[in-house]
């Protein structure tokens, strides 16, 4: 395994962790997570994400009770949770001052922890000025609740205006963003992103990176949706990723259906070059942008584990000219019309 500074901070995160959206708390319980944890950290993994919302908090109670059979020391993994969608009421949702405390203090009591190691506003909240956000963000630093905050699916411009506020008040700026990245989705985290990685140090814990199973090679036509495959599962969620992935609108910049399908047999043929699978190559193209943190992989088995972190041999193994083959299928990304480099 490898371990990276997430971002400019002195933390170090496993080059691939595990993450507990739609699958914990639907297909797997409290003595399989301690099976698919278990496996994650004999192969050097020391990151765990979660997040208020998934299942609606159900995540985070399966993580917990998990970690609290395997009994790890607390200073051996790092484990993140995201505030932002915890419940129905006008005060459980968004990023204002009472809801991430609150929210964060049930994640904890959930999750049977006196912290997190990262904190994550899981959205932007446009009705939350800035500056609350940020000075919630610092009083739970302050109260010990975690150790470093950050955004998931911010805008450049929104992660830059809590940079500055946070530097004008002299408190602690957010450190990390949680983006979508894989081979289907590049433009936020490669060209709007581009200046705060040397700007403001800012590292990331990507998600999706496998763009919910659609580059593990197992779909081969629109239709033919094998069981026991993410989009097969029939939850609100993964019908929601079926319907997107059917009618081409997933809002990536790769949306064809088809053209999808064509693309990953095209990458099949790097995969079988370097001795991986599609998509362990499309986990290791991940982690060649040294941008890249930490990349989330998700699992339902053990043995899902095990091939996901095989990717690390496939990383090791892809030269310049596999990466340059890999832009020419699915083509490297561009600005947006009108789009504003922040």
């Amino acid at each position: 395994m490898e371990y990276r500074n997430l971002g400019r901070s002195g933390i170090k995160v496993s080059a691939l962790s595990i993450g507990t959206w739609i699958t914990f708390g639907t297909q797997i319980n409290t003595d399989q997570a301690v099976d698919l944890f278990k496996a994650a950290f004999d192969e050097g993994c020391n990151f765990i994400d979660c997040a208020e919302a998934y299942n609606e908090g159900e995540a985070e109670r399966i993580t917990g009770q998990a970690l609290k059979k395997l009994g790890w020391d607390r200073s051996e993994y790092v484990i993140s949770t995201k505030i932002f969608w915890g419940g129905k009421g006008v005060n459980q949702q968004g990023l204002s001052r009472k809801h991430l405390v609150e929210g964060t203090n049930k994640s904890l009591e959930r999750l049977q922890l006196d912290y997190v190691d990262l904190l994550f506003c899981h959205r932007p909240d446009t009705e939350t000025p800035m500056e609350e956000i940020v000075r919630a963000m610092n009083f739970l630093i302050d109260q010990g609740k975690t150790f470093y905050w950050g955004t998931s699916e911010w805008s450049a411009e929104q992660i830059t205006e809590a940079t500055l506020i946070a530097k004008d008040l002299k408190l602690v700026a957010p450190i990390m963003e949680q983006p979508q990245y894989n081979l289907l989705c590049r433009n936020r985290f490669e060209i709007e992103y581009g200046p705060l990685y040397e700007k403001y140090g800012i590292g990331t814990t990507i998600w999706s990176p496998l763009a919910s199973g659609l580059l593990t090679g197992k779909y081969k036509s629109v239709d033919d949706i094998p069981e026991n495959t993410r989009l097969s599962l029939g939850t609100p969620m993964t019908d929601m990723l079926k319907k997107n992935f059917k009618e081409g609108q997933s809002g990536r910049e790769v949306n064809d259906p088809k053209e999808i399908l064509q693309m990953v047999e095209k990458l099949k043929v790097i995969a079988d070059r370097v001795g991986g699978t599609v998509a362990q190559l499309a986990l290791a193209w991940t982690l060649k942008n040294k941008n890249v943190s930490t990349c989330i992989t998700g699992a339902s088995k053990v043995e899902q584990v095990k091939e996901n972190f095989k990717s690390m041999e496939v990383y090791r193994k892809l030269t310049d000219q596999d990466l340059k083959e890999i832009d020419d299928i699915v083509g490297k990304p561009k600005p947006k019309p009108g789009f504003r480099r922040n």
